[in-house]
């Protein structure tokens, strides 16, 4: 979640397009992605389950993770490195509309309560927040990182469907999909001059992927999710306090009482129901 947090400085300080920036992601931290999962054995024949209708999911998974990179880098300089990422954690709420309307699933009172502070709380970073430079948010930068969380909301409905595969393998068949996908963005979004740029597109690939990713899904089942949704508050917090320390953003009131309800209510849905005597098992 801390990796997370500085994503956005990596991509800030890259000086490169979105496109670009989430091709060189792909690029290096899929091949890395390929090569851990091919020093694990999980890539021998019989050990992968990927068969044709899940090459199809997984291809479908790598445009909608991809589309989401893209719309999130660029809402980082059109609002914010803070209020892009506090607006991008409305992705749960995203996810029960989804789930709602692809599904059918019902939704709970508690969780239609959150999502409507949620929201309540982007409204309020639209009206109050400070965007780059220090003028008023972008409300287009508002708009993508919203975008980008529905991506990503899509994305973890795709995800589902694939519980059987190995989340490793299926992040790095993703990334290297997603790498073929985005190179011809290459010729109107070219890779920055040779220099420090470069080095921070390494370090968004070998650090802020496939590292990462090693270490979020090598946690999975070894921690409880009332632990995981605590956690998820780090990734925030500390997008805010770069975006303070290095850029000077500044929160204003109506910006700040925004992401205290965006994120309360994330971090709220996230933690297990109470149990409550009286009532069914089902609304337990």
């Amino acid at each position: 979640m801390v990796l997370s947090g500085t994503i956005g400085v990596a991509v800030t300080e890259s000086g490169a397009a979105p496109f670009t920036v989430a091709f060189a992601r792909c690029l290096v931290g899929g091949l890395l992605l390929v090569l851990w999962c091919a020093a694990r054995g999980w890539l021998r024949p019989g050990r992968l389950p990927l068969g044709g209708h899940d090459l199809g999911l997984a291809a479908l998974g790598a445009v909608l993770l991809v589309g989401n990179w893209v719309l999130l880098f660029a809402a980082y300089g059109r609002a914010s490195l803070s209020v892009a990422t506090v607006v991008y954690h409305t992705q749960p709420f995203l996810l029960l509309g989804l789930a709602v309307a692809v599904l059918g699933e019902r939704v709970a009172r508690r969780d239609l309560g959150f999502g409507a502070v949620a929201f309540c709380g982007v409204a309020l970073i639209a009206l109050g927040g400070q965007g780059v430079g220090g003028g008023r948010v972008g409300l287009d930068g508002v708009a993508m990182a919203l975008g980008a969380a529905l991506l990503y909301a899509g994305w973890a409905l795709v995800a589902k469907r694939q519980a059987h595969v190995r989340p490793e393998v299926l992040a790095a068949v993703q990334c290297c999909v997603g790498a073929v996908l985005l190179a011809p963005t290459l010729l109107f979004a070219p890779l920055p001059p040779l220099g420090a740029g470069w080095g921070w597109l390494a370090l968004l690939g070998v650090v802020h992927t496939a590292l990462m990713y090693v270490l979020m899904f090598a946690s999975i089942g070894r921690l409880s999710t009332a632990t995981v949704a605590v956690l998820s508050f780090l990734y925030p917090a500390v997008a805010l306090v770069f975006d303070v320390v290095l850029y000077g953003h500044r929160v204003g009131v109506a910006e700040g009482a925004g992401m205290v309800a965006v994120l309360a209510a994330a971090v709220g849905h996230k933690l297990p129901a109470r149990r409550t005597r009286g009532r069914s098992r089902d609304r337990a």
